[in-house]
């Protein structure tokens, strides 16, 4: 009897510990190369003022969408040769982006793990289903014009998640069902995943693996 309740005590003890630490997810990464230089500062349980700024201001309006909607608190300041291609410097946004959730996580047990959302903007509607489970994939079935938006060629957003995919270690699957102009699509996409993403990161009650292999892909 006083074992049992021994054991419920120090059960108690490990489930208040692990909620305290979810409490305090935060991270930083600075990330300088020839190419880019990128600081992401993130918080991912309380949303506040935002600070991005990047030299590509469509970009910059959905990295601050991406942040409200999922109610993250987040800084990024990012510069590059955006004046040889914007490409370098989307996609090491995404590759430091990802690195520092996942790392604001400390780790992938006690965490729902997967989302999925479905945003609509005027007159289109995306969806994205995602996976934090270790393992990089992305599926991106998504058709864009080559017709800028602002001065950014809108393809280049497949680069920014396949960054975000690689340093988050997750699998995201973007999927269009239709829509209207890419900007619409776009801002779409970024609320989708902001929503999918607050669902994943959502700490369960106990510190548990949703996985039948009882491990992550961690490494």
């Amino acid at each position: 009897m006083i074992k049992n309740k021994t054991d419920e005590i120090i059960q108690s003890i490990n489930t208040t510990e692990h909620m305290v630490n979810k409490q305090s997810r935060t991270a930083s990464i600075e990330r300088k190369s020839k190419e880019t230089q990128i600081l992401v500062e993130i918080n991912l349980d309380q949303s506040g003022i935002n600070d991005i700024k990047t030299p590509l201001p469509f970009f910059t309006h959905m990295l601050d969408t991406f942040a409200c909607h999922s109610k993250i608190g987040l800084n990024i300041k990012a510069t590059g040769d955006t004046e040889v291609d914007p490409h370098h410097l989307m996609e090491d946004v995404g590759i430091v982006l990802g690195q520092c959730i996942f790392k604001a996580l400390g780790g992938l047990t006690g965490i729902q793990r997967a989302g999925c959302f479905s945003f609509p903007m005027d007159g289109s509607l995306a969806v994205i289903a995602l996976d934090i489970c270790g393992r990089s994939n992305l599926v991106w079935n998504v058709q864009l014009t080559s017709q800028a938006v602002g001065t950014l060629d809108p393809k280049l957003f497949k680069e920014f998640f396949k960054g975000l995919v690689d340093g988050l270690r997750s699998t995201i699957h973007v999927n269009l069902l239709y829509g209207d102009n890419d900007h619409h699509v776009i801002e779409a996409i970024f609320k989708s995943f902001a929503r999918s993403l607050r669902e994943a990161i959502a700490p369960l009650h106990d510190p548990l693996i949703l996985s039948t292999k009882g491990i992550f892909d961690e490494e």
